[in-house]
């Protein structure tokens, strides 16, 4: 059972990180914001748990996104092959379950990884309450090194973001109502970048995506298990909405001008 009542919010940043989606093998690609997977990877990865250990808990987390700095693609690209000069070895195996070698030979293997640079996202993640406070302390003291979907790609900090309040590390709400209350976390470079001097308004829309048993989308990145032997990923449905977060610029507090306000858009 979920509580929609309280959220942890994670501020999702780093100078790399990738979310895969359905790339594999020689080609890794990244999506344009954090899966449900890689979100609950880098809280199980806190928490201390082994890739076979159940994560059942885990998975009843709801989950909202916010994406504040987009960042950009960057691709690397990879050649593989055996410092001893032996063919690869293929996916196949034989009886005794080795693998076997290509055929034919194939000395050289080209791979692809994407990842997004300088990208800034807000998740916020509700659950019972027990449960998010165990994940906070697990955050601030992770047993294991986190990610941001990649082990190569690890967060820059802050990772927790705790309300402006800061009596407890919890926000109140559901995750689409925390999502609105949280400051834009761009860089200074993005912002200026994005909104000239001469044209910066008082507020900005961010494009939120958040788990809703009605919504028109479908996501399938929520893992049976992080057992490389029994992965799998079920379906979640997804609302798609925008957020009107205050930017912060002096002399910018007045309400900006909507003209559909009038017919109730």
């Amino acid at each position: 059972m979920t509580d929609d009542t309280s959220c942890l919010v994670l501020r999702i940043a780093g100078p790399l990180q990738s979310w895969g989606g359905r790339g594999q093998f020689n080609r890794r690609d990244t999506l344009n914001e954090p899966t449900k997977s890689g979100i609950l990877g880098l809280l199980a990865a806190a928490q201390g748990l082994r890739r076979q250990d159940p994560i059942a808990d885990l998975l009843g987390l709801r989950l909202g996104v916010r994406t504040d700095q987009p960042g950009s693609l960057l691709r690397d690209y990879h050649t593989v092959s055996d410092h001893r000069g032996r063919p690869l070895l293929s996916a196949n195996v034989n009886a005794k379950g080795a693998q076997k070698p290509t055929a034919p030979a194939k000395h050289t293997h080209v791979t692809h990884r994407f990842y997004l640079q300088d990208a800034v996202f807000v998740a916020a993640v509700s659950g019972p309450v027990e449960l998010l406070h165990s994940l906070a302390a697990a955050l601030r003291s992770p047993a294991f090194p986190l990610a941001l979907g990649r082990r190569s790609c690890p967060p820059t900090m802050p990772l927790l973001l705790p309300p402006p309040t800061d009596r407890d590390v919890l926000w109140t709400g559901p995750p689409a109502d925390v999502l609105t209350q949280v400051p834009w976390q761009a860089s200074q470079t993005h912002r200026e970048s994005r909104f000239p001097r001469h044209s910066r308004p008082s507020i900005v829309d961010l494009p939120v995506t958040v788990d809703d048993d009605n919504g028109n989308d479908v996501r399938v990145d929520v893992p049976h298990s992080f057992d490389p032997l029994h992965r799998g990923f079920n379906t979640r449905r997804v609302r798609q909405q925008w957020a009107r977060i205050r930017t912060g610029w002096p002399g910018t507090d007045q309400t900006d001008h909507d003209p559909f306000a009038l017919l109730g858009w």
